[in-house]
């Protein structure tokens, strides 16, 4: 009874409306009086959730991310794919630039939501202008964005480093989902290949050498922003937090001072924006630690170990049952508080079937993914339809195939675990 009196206060808040953040603080301290909890050491694991230094993080790589996406890269990204795929020739080019400009975005945003946007905005009006069904154009842009939850720096994979105590380091996580984000966006080419052969999508255009020399010049700067992440971190020059902040910088000069695309007067309303996504996210990870304390007092891990081992003691179908169960659950809360939740309970379980944490981490984040592109919350599905402007029910109509190609990805990376863990135990993490 202990274990379910959390998970009914918790999701009795859910139903009637509760903000999931005091719905979580609200079953922590119903969990915390049953079990006979102090409501002092409740409230002290709230504030613990967000004392940690590694807390940083979140804001550093948001803001710069922020900064970047409204500041003109998301243009000058997609004009620097049309250029790569342009020299090829193409059929379906404009899909394929989708997919590789959203790639490099992911590389500096971190985010899904914002990739969708920053690049729907620009590409889907020209796809459409260019004869491709509005539909298939949303749903390409949808399904690329997921990339930014897995390559470096996923705002997520250091929402898992926090739920897991700090036991995974977030740079460890970084490189483990480069090669599933690059995966993923390889698969979604050739689906959007198989389309462009299908049904006559035009070719695209070669850009002139002057022309493409310029355009490379101007995405240039934003690129480093990627360089300085990942080879100021591996190159032991900072920490992910240091590496955080010299991004904002960064970012903040090359779009002011560069690109000069962005009004200085629009400043203080982006950052008002980033500190509000910042404040959701900290608040929700500060009752999710006290609800994971609670959860571990009444030894639910342990207890949901016990009820995966009476259904199987193969690996593999239990990794099968839980990806069902993340993908299910994906589609009915948003990312993080879904991370916040699940990871201290599925954890201890993945460790007894010898699942590197690391690991578990990338498939829990393709997994929950892939429940945003899907209603009834899919967070990123509601922005792909705001700029594409199209209907949930068109898109969802015509998005099926790109599940099915995201669902095998997921598969592959759950079940060849060199996908995630290849480069980070190359470099030694």
């Amino acid at each position: 009874m202990s274990v379910l009196v959390p998970l009914f206060a918790m999701f009795g808040c859910f139903a009637i409306g509760v903000p999931i953040a005091y719905a979580l603080g609200i079953a922590a301290i119903a969990g915390g009086l049953y079990v006979g909890v102090p409501l002092p050491a409740v409230m002290l694991q709230i504030s613990s959730g967000v004392g940690k230094f590694a807390m940083l993080t979140i804001p550093f790589f948001v803001l710069a991310g922020a900064i970047m996406a409204e500041g003109g890269m998301a243009r000058r990204l997609v004009a620097l794919a049309n250029v790569i795929v342009g020299y090829t020739r193409l059929r379906g080019g404009l899909s394929v630039v989708n997919v590789l400009a959203t790639t490099f975005l992911s590389g500096i945003s971190g985010s899904a939501v914002a990739d969708t946007s920053a690049i729907g905005s620009v590409l889907i009006p020209q796809m459409v202008e260019s004869g491709y069904p509005r539909a298939f154009a949303t749903d390409v842009t949808i399904s690329a964005s997921v990339q930014a939850l897995l390559v470096p720096p996923s705002h997520n994979a250091v929402i898992y480093s926090v739920a897991t105590g700090g036991l995974i380091s977030v740079i460890s996580l970084f490189m483990a989902g480069v090669m599933p984000g690059l995966l993923l966006g390889f698969a979604i080419i050739l689906l959007c290949l198989f389309y462009a052969y299908r049904d006559r999508h035009p070719r695209g255009m070669v850009v002139p050498a002057g022309q493409a020399l310029r355009i490379a010049g101007e995405a240039f700067w934003g690129l480093v922003t990627l360089g300085i992440i990942l080879g100021g971190i591996l190159g032991g020059v900072f920490t992910a937090i240091e590496a955080g902040a010299v991004a904002c910088v960064w970012a903040f000069f090359v779009t002011m001072f560069i690109y000069r695309d962005y009004r200085w007067r629009d400043l203080p309303l982006l950052v008002t924006r980033t500190l509000r996504t910042v404040a959701m996210v900290l608040t929700l990870i500060a009752f999710a630690g006290s609800l994971g304390y609670i959860m571990a007092m009444v030894q639910m891990p342990a207890k949901v170990t016990d009820f995966f081992l009476t259904l199987s003691h193969n690996k593999y179908v239990i990794l099968f049952l839980v990806n069902v169960l993340l993908l299910l659950l994906g589609t009915f809360m948003d990312m993080a508080p879904s991370i916040l939740i699940t990871t201290p309970i599925l954890l201890p379980v993945m460790a007894n079937f010898g699942v590197n944490p690391v690991h578990f981490g990338i498939i829990m984040m393709l997994n929950l993914g892939i429940g945003l592109c899907h209603p009834p919350v899919g967070g990123i599905l509601f922005v792909g339809c705001a700029v594409g402007e199209i209907s949930m029910e068109q898109v969802v109509k015509s998005i099926w195939p790109f599940y099915l190609v995201m669902f095998a990805v997921l598969m592959l990376v759950t079940y060849i675990p060199a996908i995630s863990l290849w480069l980070p135990h190359s470099l030694g993490l």
